[in-house]
C-alpha cells in the first residue's frame, strides 16, 4: 500500500542503494479468490419470476435458484436508491443518508443523499484487496445536484470504488435511447433501435468486454461486478418478439393470476401451506375511512376486480402485462449470456453470484396504466381510447408504458401492497446466492434477512475483515449480519434479531419473528405520526400479514413500538417524512449556480440535463442562434431539448427555419419560416409572447420566427406545464443521437447540422418563472 514506509537503502550511488517496491505494488488477492457478481433487478415483484412461483419464464434465474440458496424471507427498504445503498455498504439506508430516492433529499443525516465515506462501498474495500471493480447499468446514488458535467464526481461510481462504469446515473432511462455515461463522461448508444439497440443487451456486451479486458492480461485476478439493468423498471420496453411470446398468457386477469401463483408457491415451498391472499385493496377504502384524529386519509387509487373491467380495459391491461413479461424474460436471457461467458472462461464455478430485486413491484402506473408517463406528470390523465390506439406500440420506442397497479399486487403475490410500503409487498423480495465452489447445499432458505446482510456475507466468504479505515476515513461498523452460516445449514434459525424499516411515512419493525407496522399512506402529507394505527403480526406464522394481533397482544405491540424508536435513533431514522411530492421537491437543496435569465449553449456532443437546463415553462422567452451559413442547402438541428414525449427544437429543413414545440407527445406544433435561409452570418431567432394561461400552467401565446430582426414566420402554440422528460436527453446543440422531438427533422439520425457553423444558442427569459411544483415533484418521485 502507498502508506507503507520505505524500507530500502539510499546512498549517493544507485549501485550502492537498495530499492523497496513494497509501497508501490498493486494489491493482490489470496490465491484462488472468487469473483463476485451482483445481479440487481428493478421493481421485480416477488412472484413475477418462475422460480418464485410466477408465470413469467426466467430459465437462467431458475438455474441459479436450483443450484444455489434461494431465500424466501429476504427484505429490502421498499425503494430503489435506499436498497442499493444497503447492498453496496452493508449499512442501513438511513445510516447511508439515503432514506428516500436521491432527488428527495432533505438535508438531515439520514436523508442527505450522500453516502458517507465512513460507509465504504464493497467496491472500495475489494479494490484495496486486489479486485477489479465494474459497475454496469443503473446507479441512482448521486445527489440530484451532482448529476451533471459541471458537478463533483465524488458520488459517481468511479468516486465510490468502481474502476469502470457503463450505464446511467438516474432512477430510470429509455431502453432504446438511454442517457449513457461511460466512466465519467456521456456517450451515445453504439446503435439505433432500428439497428437492434436495447440497453440491457448493450450493458451485457460491456460487462463481457470489461471482464475480457482484464482476464486476457491477468487471468487469475478476480473481479467484483455490480450488474444492474434498468429492467424491469418503467418504461417497460423490449423488442416485440419477446412480447408476443406471452400473447394470451394473462387473459385470466390479476385475480386469477394471484390465485394460480399462490397455489404454485405452496407446492414449491416458497410460502407456508397456510398462507392466504390479502384483499386486492388491502388498506381498505381510504376515501371513506377516517384517520384516528377524525380527518380523512389522503385519497388512494384503487384497483378494480378483473371481472369489473370493461372489455377494452382487459384488452389493454392484458397487453401491458405481456410487455412486462417479455421485458423480464429478455432480461433473464441477457443474464444467461453473461453467465455463459463466465462458463466459457472457466470462471463460473468460482464466482459468488448474488441475484436480488431492489423492492417490490411498482404501482406507479395507477389504476389504468400508462402509455406515456409524461402525460401524468403534466396533469393530463391517460385516456383509455387513446391508449388503445397505441396498443401495438407498447414496448417499442414510441411508447413509455407502465402496467396498472392491479398487476403490481399480482406480481407481489402473496403479499399486500407494493413498492414504497413497509408491508411485505414492498419489502419482501427475491434473493438467490450461488457459488459452486463454496455453497454445496442447494435449495430453499427461510431465514429472515435484509439487504444490509449481503456485504457481510461476501466479506466472510472472501475471508476479508471490514477495515477500520478506507481511503483515510474511519469506518462505521457494518450493520448487517452474514448469511454465510445458511450456506451449509439450510434449516439453521436466523442469526438476526431485529430490523427496522422507514419509508415515506410507512414504518415497521421486525423482531424475533414479530412485526409491528403502521397503516399510513405514503407521500400523503397526512403527518399525525403519533396517531398512527399500529398493526401487529406474527410473520413467522403469518407471512402475508392477514391476522392483526394488535388488540390481542397489546403488550407485545408496545414493546415493538418502543424498539422502533430505539432503532430509528441508532440509525438516523428520524425525522419521519410523509410529505407530498410537491412538499419534498420545494425543499431547499444545494445548487451550483444562482438563477439567471440568460443562458448560452455551445455545440457539443454532451447534452445538458433538464435538471439544470433553461426552464421556459409558462413564461415568455427568446432564443437566438448565431450561425454562419456556408452552403445554401444547410440543414439539421440547431438545438433540441426533450424527446418525442415532450420537448422543443429549432432546425433547418428544405432551406427553411423551423421551430417545433411537442406538447407532451400529443401534438407537434410546428412554425415554419416563409423565406429561405440566406447565406453568411445571421441571427436565427425565436420569440414567444405569453398571452393567456388556460388551463392552469399551460401558457398560450404567439411564437414568432426571425432571421436577424426580420419576422419570417408566426403561429399560436401552447407550452406544456410540466417537465419534458427528466429521464430523457436534455438540451443539446448541433445534433442529437437520442430520440427526436419530432419526426419532421431532415435526414437521418443523428441529424447533425451541416452546411454551416453554429456559434452559440442563447436563451433569454423574462417575467416570473413558473414551476408546476406538484407535477415536477411527482415526476421526480417516480424516478425510483
Amino acid at each position: 500500500m502507498s502508506n507503507k514506509q520505505f524500507q530500502g537503502t539510499i546512498n549517493i550511488d544507485v549501485r550502492d542503494s537498495k530499492p523497496d517496491w513494497a509501497a508501490y505494488e498493486q494489491p493482490r488477492t489470496k490465491e484462488g479468490a472468487p469473483n463476485v457478481l451482483y445481479i440487481v433487478l428493478d421493481d421485480a415483484g416477488f412472484s413475477s419470476m418462475s422460480c418464485y412461483g410466477g408465470l413469467i419464464n426466467t430459465p437462467n434465474i431458475d438455474k441459479l435458484a436450483k443450484n444455489g440458496a434461494q431465500y424466501t424471507q429476504w427484505h429490502t427498504t421498499a425503494l430503489c436508491s435506499p436498497t442499493r445503498s444497503c447492498l453496496l455498504t452493508g449499512r442501513n439506508h438511513t445510516t447511508n443518508g439515503m432514506s428516500c430516492i436521491t432527488e428527495a433529499s432533505s438535508g438531515f443525516p439520514g436523508s442527505n443523499a450522500n453516502i458517507p465515506f465512513e460507509c465504504a462501498t464493497i467496491a472500495e474495500v475489494l479494490n484495496e484487496h486486489g479486485y477489479n471493480t465494474y459497475m454496469l447499468g443503473k446507479w441512482h446514488l448521486s445527489p440530484a445536484d451532482q448529476v451533471n458535467m459541471a458537478a463533483t464526481k465524488r458520488q459517481w461510481p468511479l468516486g465510490r470504488g468502481f474502476e469502470r462504469f457503463y450505464g446511467f446515473l438516474g432512477g430510470e432511462t429509455n431502453q432504446y435511447y438511454p442517457n449513457l455515461i461511460y466512466d465519467n463522461h456521456p456517450v451515445a448508444p453504439p446503435k439505433t433501435p432500428e439497428e437492434g439497440y436495447h440497453l440491457t443487451e448493450d450493458i451485457t456486451d460491456k460487462a463481457i468486454e470489461f471482464i475480457t479486458d482484464s482476464k486476457v492480461i491477468a487471468p487469475d485476478k478476480p473481479f467484483f461486478m455490480y450488474y444492474a439493468p434498468g429492467a424491469t423498471h418503467a418504461p417497460h420496453q423490449v423488442p416485440k418478439e419477446w412480447i408476443d411470446k406471452y400473447k394470451g398468457k394473462f387473459d385470466m386477469g390479476w385475480d386469477k393470476y394471484r390465485e394460480t401463483v399462490l397455489r404454485r408457491q405452496k407446492k414449491m415451498g416458497i410460502v407456508p401451506k397456510n398462507a392466504k391472499l390479502p384483499p386486492l385493496n388491502p388498506l381498505g377504502d381510504f376515501k371513506n375511512t377516517k384517520s384516528p384524529d377524525g380527518k380523512p386519509f389522503p385519497e388512494l387509487e384503487f384497483t378494480k376486480p378483473w371481472n369489473k373491467l370493461s372489455a377494452n380495459e382487459k384488452k389493454l391491461f392484458t397487453r401491458m402485462a405481456e410487455v412486462y413479461a417479455g421485458f423480464l424474460e429478455h432480461t433473464d436471457h441477457n443474464i444467461g449470456r453473461l453467465l455463459e461467458f463466465l462458463k466459457q472462461l472457466k470462471q463460473y464455478d468460482n464466482t459468488i453470484i448474488v441475484f436480488v430485486s431492489d423492492n417490490g413491484a411498482s404501482a406507479e402506473g395507477g389504476p389504468v396504466g400508462s402509455v406515456n408517463e409524461n402525460l401524468f406528470f403534466n396533469g393530463v390523465p391517460d385516456n383509455l381510447q387513446n391508449n388503445l390506439k397505441k396498443i401495438d406500440e407498447l414496448g417499442g420506442p414510441n411508447a413509455y408504458n407502465h402496467y396498472p397497479n392491479g398487476w403490481a399486487m399480482a406480481f407481489n403475490t402473496p403479499f399486500k401492497m407494493w413498492k414504497r410500503y413497509c408491508y411485505n409487498g414492498g419489502i419482501c423480495d427475491a434473493c438467490i446466492i450461488q457459488w459452486p465452489k463454496g455453497l454445496k447445499k442447494k435449495g430453499l432458505r427461510d431465514q429472515y434477512h435484509h439487504a444490509i446482510d449481503i456485504v457481510p456475507t461476501i466479506y466472510e466468504a472472501l475471508e476479508i475483515e471490514m477495515p477500520n479505515e478506507v481511503k483515510g476515513y474511519a469506518q462505521k461498523p457494518l450493520e448487517g449480519k452474514s448469511m454465510k452460516y445458511s450456506f451449509d445449514k439450510p434449516k439453521e434459525p436466523t442469526n438476526r434479531e431485529t430490523q427496522f424499516y422507514a419509508m415515506l411515512g410507512s414504518r415497521a419493525i421486525w423482531h424475533k419473528g414479530w412485526k409491528a407496522e403502521t397503516k399510513h399512506p405514503t407521500v400523503s402529507g397526512w403527518s399525525n405520526f403519533a396517531k398512527d394505527e399500529w398493526e401487529l403480526y406474527d410473520v413467522e406464522n403469518d407471512r402475508t400479514e392477514m391476522n392483526n394481533l394488535a388488540k390481542k397482544e397489546p403488550e407485545k405491540l408496545e414493546q415493538l413500538k418502543a424498539l422502533w424508536y430505539v432503532e430509528a435513533g441508532k440509525y438516523n431514522g428520524l425525522p419521519l417524512d410523509d410529505r407530498t411530492p410537491v412538499e419534498m421537491f420545494i425543499e431547499p437543496r444545494p445548487q451550483m449556480m444562482k438563477d439567471r435569465t440568460r443562458y448560452i449553449y455551445l455545440p457539443s456532443d454532451t447534452s445538458v440535463s433538464e435538471h439544470v437546463a433553461i426552464n421556459i415553462r409558462n413564461r415568455s422567452f427568446r432564443i437566438g442562434s448565431e450561425i454562419n451559413i456556408k452552403n445554401r442547402n444547410a440543414s439539421g438541428i440547431i438545438f433540441q431539448n426533450g424527446s418525442k414525449f415532450g420537448g422543443h427544437a429549432l432546425y433547418i429543413k428544405n432551406r427553411k427555419l423551423h421551430y417545433v414545440n411537442n406538447f407532451i407527445g400529443l401534438k407537434d406544433q410546428i412554425i415554419t419560416a416563409d423565406k429561405a435561409v440566406p447565406m453568411g452570418k445571421h441571427i436565427f431567432g425565436v420569440s414567444f409572447e405569453k398571452k393567456s394561461e388556460k388551463p392552469k400552467g399551460v401558457a398560450r401565446g404567439i411564437l414568432t420566427l426571425y432571421i436577424d430582426k426580420k419576422k419570417v414566420g408566426q403561429g399560436e402554440i401552447a407550452l406544456q406545464p410540466g417537465g419534458y422528460d427528466l429521464a430523457g436527453p436534455g438540451l443539446i446543440v448541433g445534433k442529437t443521437n437520442h430520440e427526436p422531438v419530432t419526426e419532421d427533422y431532415p435526414g437521418k439520425r443523428p441529424w447533425v447540422f451541416t452546411g454551416g457553423d453554429i456559434r452559440y444558442v442563447a436563451f433569454d427569459v423574462s417575467g416570473t418563472p413558473y414551476e408546476d411544483l406538484e407535477k415536477r415533484a411527482e415526476m421526480m418521485m417516480a424516478r425510483e
